[in-house]
């Protein structure tokens, strides 16, 4: 037993070893990942006043966990997929969830990275400053919400087999996300958008950043939409295991 528990360990480290050498290798598109939120936060800085500043670094972070769920994370496993390398790493005397375990874990680093980022530059550029509290808070919502888009991410890849369909879905499921979503719930769309917007997976993850980043103003309908968001996390998650294939035939 424990030999098995230590080969196990072993393992994972070996391949959460060799996923953070392939994302830093990569980095062009990490630094693609942060930099949109980052533009936006910028981009948005007369909007802080009008609108509060959790409501812009809510939304900022919002769409950096939209990128690293549907643009990183979906992509890389229909690109791996679609090469063989899922079939080749089940022949390995290693369990097939330390497999999927690696990879969250580089998405886990990557929600913390876009989280300082766009606090760092909230904070130098914009001059926003929240609570200690808010900004713990606000990163634990971020990884629930990251959860919600990493579901989804792992529902599109198991529903499509075919890894550049996987792309084009991805792509328009992002920018339907971002205009329903952000614009929504800035009312340019109309109210009936608006009010449909914060249900919204988009809508109720920036909904709970916000209010976790202002504890203070956490209220029943916070609870309830982190219950949601929750929800969400839960049935993508749980569809994209059951429709996953790890082969693109």
């Amino acid at each position: 037993m424990q030999a098995t528990l230590a080969s196990t360990a072993d393992g994972l480290r070996s391949l959460m070893r060799a996923d953070f050498t392939t994302q830093w290798r990569n980095r062009k598109s990490v630094i693609l990942v942060l930099i949109v939120p980052v533009i936006i936060l910028i981009s948005w800085k007369g909007l802080v006043d009008k609108f509060g500043a959790v409501f812009v670094l809510s939304n900022c972070i919002t769409v950096g966990l939209n990128a690293i769920g549907l643009m990183g994370y979906t992509i890389a496993i229909a690109r791996d997929r679609d090469r063989g390398i899922f079939q080749r790493l089940r022949v390995s005397p290693i369990p097939s969830w330390t497999i999927m375990m690696s990879r969250i874990s580089v998405q886990l680093l990557m929600i913390l990275l876009l989280t300082v980022c766009v606090y760092f530059f909230g904070y130098n550029i914009d001059k926003i400053s929240i609570s200690p509290a808010g900004y713990v808070l606000g990163f634990l919502a971020a990884l629930v919400g990251g959860a919600v888009y990493l579901g989804l991410g792992q529902m599109i890849v198991g529903l499509i087999k075919n890894a550049e369909t996987v792309n084009s879905t991805t792509r328009l499921v992002y920018f339907a996300f971002i205009m329903v979503g952000m614009f929504g719930e800035l009312g340019v769309l109309g109210k009936q958008i608006s009010e449909i917007s914060k249900w919204s997976p988009y809508g109720a993850v920036r909904r709970i950043l916000s209010d976790a980043m202002d504890p203070i103003h956490w209220n029943q309908e916070s609870t309830m939409t982190l219950f949601v968001t929750i929800g969400y996390a839960v049935l993508f998650t749980v569809l994209g295991i059951k429709w996953f294939r790890w082969n693109s035939k």
